[in-house]
């Protein structure tokens, strides 16, 4: 089954593996996202035919997610540097991954005084075009243990469409989607306060805001407060909850069908206790999130 949804479709194909083995229909499903972008050159955001945004026709990626960083910064009066410590983590981060695109540390001086792409987006603020390629095999349950012993289990899964990003009437302080996509997830898995439960997560962070807003979407943080997370360290290796562990889209780039199924790799290594360097302590449930602007898919998975 081809599966087409923005930056959510890896995650949106390892949903549709998860109900294909639910149904019934399917013992062992392999979910594979990919792409191939390098060779195509950059035109702004895919055009929505039928529809017009009420603000601009076909924006950039960073033009369009800049109306929320500006927005953000205006409502909850604060300036570019939490932001800038987004990269910082995960830069950090992806520096320890051999998998990653960057290995390149950075610090906040580097990045406040980087070139400006789209305000407040300076270079070290957005991800880069990649290609690449990611794959993830499912199965029943009762099936694992044929497999391997150190197996993991999806807990939840939450996919959802909001057409308010396309409405006058979207204050761009954060997505929708993300709010209903992650109460699906939540509400399959049993997880009732998401920062106390979940231990670590792989969240969309294609501008350093956007990992901001993700944390409040996702319901780990009140609304206006995800930004302290970003300078306090909460979010960092050694934080509360770790958040892109493996550098992110800030260090691997946005080959954008294989994104959604590298992050549930890194759960997956993370909850085995096989992620190297930046193996966390003890994880035992972690998240997933994808945004495709109007269409996120959250994944919950735990150990057995």
């Amino acid at each position: 089954t081809r599966v087409e949804n923005f930056c959510a479709s890896g995650s949106d194909a390892f949903r549709n593996g998860v109900i294909g083995i639910l149904s019934g229909l399917y013992d062992v499903v392999m979910a594979i996202g990919f792409e191939k972008l390098k060779d195509w050159g950059l035109r702004g955001l895919p055009e929505n035919p039928g529809t017009a945004h009420p603000v601009l026709y076909s924006p950039t990626g960073p033009g369009y997610f800049a109306f929320g960083a500006t927005r953000y910064m205006h409502k909850y009066g604060i300036d570019r540097t939490p932001m800038a410590h987004i990269a910082v983590k995960n830069h950090h981060n992806g520096n320890l991954n051999p998998k990653s695109h960057y290995h390149r540390e950075l610090t906040l001086e580097q990045v406040l005084s980087a070139p400006m792409i789209a305000y407040p987006f300076g270079l070290f603020d957005c991800c880069t075009v990649a290609d690449g390629a990611s794959a993830a095999i499912l199965c029943r349950a009762d099936m694992a243990k044929r497999f391997r012993n150190d197996y993991v289990l999806v807990k939840g899964v939450g996919l959802a469409n909001s057409p308010r990003n396309q409405s006058p009437l979207h204050d761009y302080l954060g997505f929708p989607a993300t709010v209903a996509a992650a109460k699906q997830a939540y509400a399959y898995a049993g997880i009732k306060s998401p920062a106390e439960e979940i231990d670590c997560a792989e969240v969309h962070d294609c501008f350093t805001w956007t990992e901001i807003s993700n944390y409040e979407d996702l319901g780990f943080v009140e609304k206006g407060q995800g930004w302290k997370w970003a300078v306090d360290g909460t979010t960092t290796l050694q934080g509360k909850l770790p958040v892109n562990m493996d550098g992110g889209l800030k260090c691997f780039g946005h080959p954008v069908g294989a994104s959604g199924i590298r992050m549930h790799y890194e759960i997956y290594k993370q909850l085995q206790g096989k992620a190297g360097p930046r193996q966390l302590k003890n994880p035992r449930m972690g998240l997933t999130h994808t945004l495709g602007a109007v269409v996120s898919g959250v994944t919950v998975i735990g150990i057995p």
